[in-house]
């Protein structure tokens, strides 16, 4: 993998999730803030390397999330209904969070083998799995691969 698409991938702490009831008979959801999702686009990016806009569509708020990859610009974008909490502005984060997703930001959250009834993590869904994954998958040792993807990503995935 790139080392923007694995930071990118990489999962968050299990102090930075949050659950809530689905709706129906859905169970329990996890989901991570619109603000983890600006903390991990600009430590991959760095805070000049990325921008979103926002526009109104048919009843939706669509967030098209517009990042630099080595000197190009890339747009991606999903949208979200009005929330039923915060209204318009829980729009706005919902359709920037399902806008990350389509860059592989808390991907995996959707995974239906993530987490177990209790909420306990696949070894692969932590940062550290992750990390011993990765690194087992390039046949390195995992301080190797940590230094090689983990270690100030914006000032290698930038050109």
């Amino acid at each position: 993998m790139k080392q923007i698409e694995v930071a990118l991938k990489r999962p968050f702490k299990l102090s930075q999730l949050k659950w809530r009831k689905g709706q129906g008979n859905s169970g329990e959801l996890v989901y991570i803030t619109a603000r983890d999702v600006m903390d991990r686009l600009d430590q991959v990016f760095g805070v000049e390397g990325w921008e979103n806009r926002f526009e109104h569509i048919g009843g939706r708020m669509v967030c098209y999330l517009t990042c630099e990859v080595n000197g190009k610009k890339i747009t991606k974008s999903d949208g979200a209904d009005d929330s039923n909490i915060e209204g318009a502005k829980g729009g706005i984060s919902d359709s920037l969070k399902r806008a990350a997703v389509q860059w592989g930001i808390g991907r995996y959250l959707y995974h239906p083998n993530a987490f177990d009834a209790q909420r306990k993590p696949a070894s692969w869904a932590t940062p550290e799995g992750y990390d011993a994954l990765m690194a087992e998958r390039e046949g390195k040792e995992i301080v190797q691969w940590q230094k090689e993807y983990s270690d100030g990503v914006q000032n290698r995935t930038r050109k």
